[in-house]
């Protein structure tokens, strides 16, 4: 039976500095699970409580930004590895380009992401075998299907619908072969019922 538990992201935020920097000089931060379930809202106020502590606000990648449109799931990861984490490993900046779902193509100007203290890494897939040997942190971000559906649906219109169910397959077969929630150091409700400041407070599934 799994226990809900109020934690404050301040405290995490103090538990990833004080952990080991497994990328280069930088702890990574993956923020996994499944579209709708609430992790980019995780990996922001994560970033808030780190802005607070030394080494100020990581950077914060968004593994969506990175994929060249629907059919790149989790086979974008080598232009990620190329862009990013190859140059945090020898302790040298990165930088990508963004990827406009618009224009359906890669925009010219890069994004720069700096050598720091941590990066969060916020994504379907973000906590994939590969990396796992490089995460400080690993987290698992997870809701009932239904309402990650409505979520994707208000936030960007009902045309993506059958896109949306081919990528919500495409999760559940990539979540299954990875192994991904039992790997997971943090188990988090995206959708819990106990009552708690959003901003300051997630809630913990153990």
């Amino acid at each position: 039976m799994s226990v809900a538990v109020v934690e404050a992201y301040a405290e995490l935020a103090r538990r990833v500095l004080a952990g080991p920097a497994r990328l280069g000089r930088t702890r990574l931060v993956a923020v996994d699970g499944p579209s709708g379930a609430g992790k980019s809202r995780f990996a922001a106020r994560l970033a808030d409580a780190l802005a607070a502590l030394p080494g100020g606000r990581p950077p914060v990648v968004n593994t969506d930004d990175l994929l060249d449109g629907w059919d790149d799931q989790v086979t974008f990861w080598p232009r990620l590895d190329e862009w990013v984490l190859a140059p945090m490993r020898e302790g040298k900046p990165g930088a990508y380009r963004r990827y406009s779902w618009v224009r359906q193509r890669f925009l010219a100007r890069p994004v720069p992401v700096p050598v720091a203290p941590v990066l969060v890494l916020e994504g379907v897939s973000a906590a994939r075998a590969v990396v796992r040997p490089e995460l400080t942190l690993a987290v698992f971000v997870t809701a009932p299907a239904s309402l990650r559906l409505d979520r994707a649906v208000a936030r960007d219109g009902p045309e993506i619908l059958p896109e949306l169910r081919r990528w919500h397959a495409g999760e559940r077969a990539h979540f299954a072969a990875d192994d991904t929630v039992s790997r997971a150091d943090l188990l988090v409700d995206g959708a819990p019922a106990l009552p708690h400041d959003t901003d300051r407070y997630y809630v913990r599934i153990r």
